[in-house]
């Protein structure tokens, strides 16, 4: 029996409608994608049914380290965060602009890709929600939108997760970001241990779907035990991020000391931007084939820990280890401030357990804050810059 979710703020559904869910999202049109086990990670993939979702698997994550272990109940969402985020759609890795192909003496334009699939995202974490509020203020709400973004943003349906667990790498918590689940969902679900779904609709869509699933009222129990679960995975974190005075003391602390240790470890291998799902950097390549007769403008993403990505008329103007870094965590936790009135950071970790050195994003705030050496460092600075021929 189906109930009208008008009737009740919070339904309750088994593990087994969520093959209903993936169907009546792929009844109205949506291409759903969810998290799916592939070459030991969890990544973000086409899904058909439930039995595509990784039921049974959790991430241990730490610096430098991802492993998936089994474990018992066969929880669908017990897992945190992959490598992937849910950037990879919306602003895709690379996008084709324009193609031409030779006609005679001129060039025609050749038709463009089709319009952006509607996606259906299952199992969006809070951080990730914050992510995509991120990526809308800059890709959406600025000056110049992003027409690639807008659009596929735009047709997308979000049915978002509360975590049950925080990995050792997380820390949302103290950006404000998650675990909880508040808002920017179309539906939100908390997996309890019964294998009950408890549900809230964010938006009609969300309200029209679930009743076309077998829904009940949610038991004042499970509600209760729904609500505790973002301050027990909060609970659970072992990192935290103190962003009270951190954009000052970001700026004051240009040439801290820290900046040349963690220089020093940094492999400039751009993991961290690749799996941060708010970096938006790109980059434009035009290729052509072998005969002349046909090409294309392609985008692609870049990141700001390449040489040539600060690459301007006379060189690269950030040539060394140190200068790529600073840039990435002042742009991340200060610039970004100053540019788009939030901060770049969601907490999700990611830049901590993809690391091959093992920096720490949390440890490197922390240990900018202190006055221990600024004020030798300008000039050990300055020495080491002429020594080097560096440009910072």
């Amino acid at each position: 029996m189906t109930t009208d979710p008008a009737a009740s703020a919070r339904l309750a559904f088994p593990r087994e409608a969520l093959t209903g869910l993936i169907a009546a999202l792929q009844e109205r049109g949506f291409q759903v994608v969810g998290p799916v086990v592939r070459d030991g990670v969890i990544v973000y993939d086409t899904i058909e049914e439930a039995a595509d979702l990784p039921a049974g698997w959790i991430d241990e994550q730490a610096p430098g380290a991802y492993r998936l272990t089994r474990e018992g109940n066969g929880a669908i969402f017990a897992f945190v965060v992959g490598p992937q985020s849910w950037k990879k759609f919306l602003h895709p890795p690379e996008v084709q602009l324009c193609a031409l192909r030779r006609n005679g003496d001129s060039f025609e334009v050749l038709a463009g890709p089709p319009d952006p699939l509607r996606y259906a995202f299952l199992g969006v974490r809070a951080c990730e929600l914050a992510a995509m509020a991120v990526q809308d203020r800059v890709l959406m709400k600025d000056h110049f939108p992003d027409k690639v973004y807008c659009d596929r943003r735009a047709g997308s349906f979000i049915v978002a997760v509360n975590c049950t667990r925080a990995a050792a790498t997380c820390f949302c918590d103290s950006m404000g970001t998650g675990p909880g689940v508040t808002d920017g969902f179309d539906i939100a679900l908390t997996e309890l241990p019964s294998g009950v779904f408890v549900a809230e609709a964010g938006s009609d869509r969300g309200r029209e779907v679930l009743a076309a699933l077998p829904c009940r009222p949610a038991a004042p129990e499970e509600t209760t035990a729904a609500d505790s679960v973002p301050a027990r995975t909060a609970a659970e974190m072992q990192r935290k991020l103190d962003t009270r005075g951190l954009h000052r003391a970001l700026r004051e602390h240009f040439e801290h000391p820290r900046w040349h240790e963690v220089a020093a470890r940094c492999l400039t291998c751009a993991n961290c931007t690749m799996v941060c799902p708010t970096c938006f950097c790109t980059t434009v390549e035009d290729t052509s084939n072998l005969s002349g007769t046909e090409a294309a403008r392609l985008r692609r993403w870049d990141s700001c820990f390449t040489q040539a990505f600060s690459y301007i008329h006379g060189g690269s103007v950030r040539l060394s280890p140190l200068a790529r870094y600073r840039q990435w965590l002042m742009h991340k936790l200060c610039w970004w401030v100053d540019q788009f009135g939030t901060s770049g950071c969601v907490g999700c970790g990611r830049c901590i357990t993809w690391c091959p050195a093992r920096i720490d994003i949390t440890e490197e705030a922390a240990a900018l804050r202190t006055e221990s050496g600024v004020a030798g460092a300008r000039g050990e600075l300055k020495a080491w810059t002429q020594r080097s021929s560096l440009k910072l």
